[in-house]
């Protein structure tokens, strides 16, 4: 079974995902200029979402579902948020902005393997050998790109520090286009002074209109179409988006001089430029020891990078009045075990756990469902990925009869039939 996480992106990805952009109709437009559009747009009618992808499967009893003076509990503390919740002390400047968040404590699922769990909370769907389902990235900035009069130049679906799951049967189009928290695009940066890439591009220019004239078929002008596009893409000023140090000193500080920090500042900046889908990757999670010291108590602590970052992100996107046309997610496959394993680490587990998701009209400052007092079971309704991924959907204003057809002529309905969660709507 592939499960199609490209740890990159080779030269044939990316010379499809600009064929893929062939698409769409695209008009020069500067990047001031495009931002300034698709800020405007975004407040009229434009929707993105940003999943914040905690690979390794984090342990949200220790950060969203405190069970203090339980056994299972661990020594971390709850603290007041700005909504009517309660979460790690680790977390206080996330805290500030909790009114904007809902945290859902009833998660219940049954993928607690790395891989099978990463594709089921990208795709609603258990892996299976005689399909491949394209990720909620793919899906989402497909709908999304079609419902605006875009004139993006930038791939719809970014990936920032991690590959992300790929598109399944949708087609290389809407591949993540992976870059590094540095904002480098691999195949991109040619290393060479702008006008010197533009001789080696007329000298190559030359010679294909010569291959072309002596009527090789329809592959040579169509490679010459590509490779325009690429050229296009390559030289956009709405690359800038990428750059991150071109944000005031402060900002940068105010995410964090590190890999997530960047990549949510990032985002930040390609919501705003208008890509509709943006995932940034904090790994580091898969935490069978010392768990507590990992997290909260010892050096570089995983909750402040997290926390940090989090919240600068959703108090950028409130401030600058996003907040509400963009969805926010996080999450990663599964959570970790209720019981402290001898190493003083928590194992996989599934059967229990919590997501939090926020914005584009979702209530915020909640939380859904519950776990009994010492966590290893859901009390109340019991939420999956599709579910998550229904209230997404409805939150963005898509429809939940959208049906995606496999190559096979298998339809699929988006999100996987999930139910929408009414208490975010309410």
């Amino acid at each position: 079974m592939q499960t199609s996480v490209p740890s990159g992106m080779s030269r044939r990805h990316f010379m499809s995902h600009v064929a893929g952009a062939s698409a769409m109709t695209i008009p020069a437009l500067t990047m001031g200029q495009s931002i300034r559009t698709h800020a405007a747009d975004l407040k009229k009618n434009g929707k993105a979402a940003i999943l914040l992808w905690m690979s390794g499967g984090p342990s949200t009893m220790d950060i969203w579902d405190l069970k203090p003076g339980a056994s299972t509990g661990g020594p971390f503390k709850p603290i007041s948020t700005a909504g009517d919740v309660q979460i790690c002390e680790h977390m206080p400047q996330t805290a500030k902005v909790m009114d904007k968040l809902a945290i859902i404590r009833s998660m219940s699922t049954r993928e607690a393997d790395h891989m099978r769990g990463r594709y089921y909370m990208h795709t609603g769907y258990v892996p299976n050998p005689n399909i491949e389902h394209p990720s909620y990235g793919a899906v989402l900035s497909h709908e999304l790109i079609d419902s605006r009069s875009s004139g993006l130049e930038i791939p719809p679906f970014v990936s920032v520090g991690g590959g992300s799951v790929g598109p399944g049967f949708l087609g290389m189009a809407w591949a993540p286009f992976v870059v590094g928290s540095n904002g480098q695009v691999r195949n991109l940066d040619m290393g060479i002074e702008e006008n010197r890439l533009m001789q080696r591009m007329a000298a190559l220019d030359m010679i294909e209109k010569n291959f072309i004239g002596q009527s090789r078929g329809s592959a040579a002008s169509d490679h010459e179409k590509i490779l325009k596009k690429t050229l296009n893409l390559m030289t956009s000023e709405q690359m800038e988006a990428f750059k991150v140090n071109k944000e005031p000193k402060e900002v940068q500080e105010r995410y964090g001089n590190d890999g997530f920090g960047r990549g949510c500042l990032m985002a930040r900046r390609l919501v705003e430029a208008g890509v509709p889908f943006v995932e940034v990757d904090l790994g580091g999670w898969d935490n069978h020891q010392n768990i507590f010291a990992t997290l909260g108590t010892g050096m570089n602590p995983k909750l402040a990078v997290l926390d940090r970052a989090m919240s600068a992100l959703v108090e950028d996107l409130t401030q600058r009045g996003m907040i509400e046309n963009t969805a926010i997610m996080w999450m990663g496959e599964f959570s970790r075990t209720p019981r402290i394993n001898g190493t003083t680490g928590r194992d996989h587990w599934a059967r229990s756990w919590s997501v939090v998701v926020g914005g584009a009209g979702m209530k915020g400052g909640i939380a859904v469902g519950k776990t009994n007092a010492d966590g290893t079971s859901v009390d109340t309704e019991p939420y999956t990925s599709q579910d998550v991924m229904a209230s997404v959907c409805k939150a963005l204003g898509i429809s939940l009869e959208t049906t995606f057809t496999s190559k096979s002529g298998r339809p699929m309905k988006i999100a996987n039939s999930g139910k929408v969660i009414k208490e975010l709507f309410v």
